[in-house]
């Protein structure tokens, strides 16, 4: 019997998740065993342990859908 557990199961790319430190990122793939997170409204990715990752509440989707609106309308490029 094993103690490892199965990994957990890849997003589709673009779902909304939080990490540990209540950022929220669009999942853009899977590298090494780590996820990789991108901000909503444009920026640098950072990676994240699965583990350490949840789905966004509406709530916190809400606000990253917002933030991506507002970064639009500044004319920022995402």
């Amino acid at each position: 019997m094993s103690d490892e557990s199965e990994p957990p199961q890849l997003p589709a790319p673009g779902t909304l998740l939080v990490d540990s430190l209540d950022r929220v990122g669009e999942f853009r793939g899977e590298w090494c065993g780590l996820w990789s997170l991108r901000p909503v409204a444009g920026g640098t990715e950072w990676t994240v342990n699965p583990e350490d990752v949840q789905p966004a509440d509406p709530q916190q989707r809400l606000r990253a859908e917002t933030a991506r609106a507002n970064a639009r309308s500044r004319g920022e490029v995402l």
